[in-house]
């Protein structure tokens, strides 16, 4: 088995792609930031920025694949393009084979669908980025770099689906857009596809997301049902006003032929949950 150091590990992918490696018999490591977890797996502190601190522990620990997940939002900029640079060098120099997630924000979002070959065109500091993060990471000859979209889980809230319950919850408004569309993945496809890709040789970028678009408001309403979220009395349905990418629908047909693992759509899944 491998050793594996997934950076961000305390993140929602994060702890549950630890548990996956861990359950799969792999040596796991992963490193946080501030909130460590009870996970089956030694946690490391770390500042992503700190090049010497990046390579120290990357040096020691000798790990035969990296997964690199820091960087989910806009206020991580920085740690974004400094960071990916950080974990790439020394990845390279310990011979790692290197796992990057990135997301459809990188494309501007009027050319959907959106394949593997399509240049990055972002049009948000968080887009420009994780497609500067895309252009380090394709300096090593052993990476795949994986472009996904919204997360969910069925068993644990995301993110996303959080802060609306708490919103609303205290009486907040809360606003859905109509018009942004993205093709959300299920948290177990996700990590499941990304520990294949460690595996296998496949080397470049690779679409990994679920085969339904939705629009976020489609998407953010069937959370909230699943999940039996309510009240509802300060939620709305509105277009964007155009400052996020609207359609980032992307074309996983190239994820479909490589892996094994399926790519399931959130209908699919509530249907089969509800069976």
């Amino acid at each position: 088995m491998n050793c594996i150091l997934i950076t961000g590990g305390s993140s929602y992918l994060g702890q549950h792609l630890v548990l996956l490696a861990a359950q799969s018999g792999h040596t796991v490591h992963y490193t946080y930031y501030q909130n460590s977890y009870d996970l089956p797996a030694q946690g490391h502190q770390l500042d992503i920025r700190d090049e010497t601190a990046v390579r120290t522990l990357i040096f020691s620990l000798q790990p035969d694949i990296i997964i690199h997940l820091i960087g989910s939002t806009a206020a991580m900029a920085v740690a974004i393009r400094q960071g990916t640079g950080n974990v790439l060098w020394a990845a390279r120099e310990v011979g790692a084979r290197l796992i990057h997630l990135s997301t459809d924000a990188i494309f501007r979002g009027d050319a959907a669908p959106y394949d593997e070959t399509a240049p990055p065109d972002p049009i948000t500091p968080y887009g420009r980025a994780k497609a500067d993060a895309e252009a380090i990471v394709q300096q090593h000859p052993n990476c795949a770099i994986v472009r996904t979209s919204l997360i969910y889980g069925l068993q644990q809230m995301d993110h996303g689906t959080r802060w609306m319950a708490k919103a609303l919850a205290n009486g907040e408004p809360v606003t859905l857009f109509s018009n942004q569309i993205r093709n959300p993945v299920w948290i177990d496809s996700l990590g499941t596809a990304i520990l294949e890709l460690a595996h296998n040789q496949f080397n470049g970028i690779l679409n990994v997301a679920g085969r339904q678009a939705l629009t976020r408001a489609q998407f953010a309403l069937k959370m909230l049902d699943h999940w039996q979220v309510q009240p509802r009395d300060t939620l709305t349905v509105a277009p964007s006003d155009g400052r996020w990418p609207l359609n980032c629908e992307l074309n996983s047909a190239k994820a479909t032929a490589v892996l094994k693992t399926p790519l399931p759509g959130v209908d699919e899944l509530l249907k089969r949950k509800q069976n």
